[in-house]
């Protein structure tokens, strides 16, 4: 059950992350810099509140290693990439997402083996 709230919490944190990095690059791209900055802060607080407890149970509570931690995060991510670039912000599919993510599935078998 940790792992799963682990999970759960980290695709969430994944998900405001990848909108406070990267959405203003469509939606905010005519603001101020100073603009883009601050609603970026305020959407990556919600990536923390999701973050830091995701962390805290999948070592204390899920027993998982900060390695294997990091790699779970670098795959959500990499999941939750890959749809907002194509479908959000309209970039084309290219291979390079099939190799990215062949990559990490080397990436997890190396750190949970």
């Amino acid at each position: 059950m940790s792992l799963i709230k682990t999970l759960l919490l980290l695709i969430a944190s994944n998900l405001f992350m990848t909108f406070a990095w990267y959405a203003h690059l469509k939606t905010l791209n005519n603001k101020m810099l100073w603009v883009a900055i601050l609603v970026s802060w305020g959407i990556a607080f919600f990536e923390y509140i999701f973050q830091v407890p995701a962390n805290r149970i999948g070592f204390n509570e899920a027993g998982l290693t900060l390695s294997q931690l990091k790699i779970l995060q670098e795959v959500i991510t990499l999941s939750i990439f890959i749809p907002f670039a194509i479908f959000y912000m309209r970039q084309p599919i290219s291979l390079n997402f099939l190799w990215a993510s062949v990559c990490m599935i080397g990436a997890v078998y190396f750190i949970f083996r």
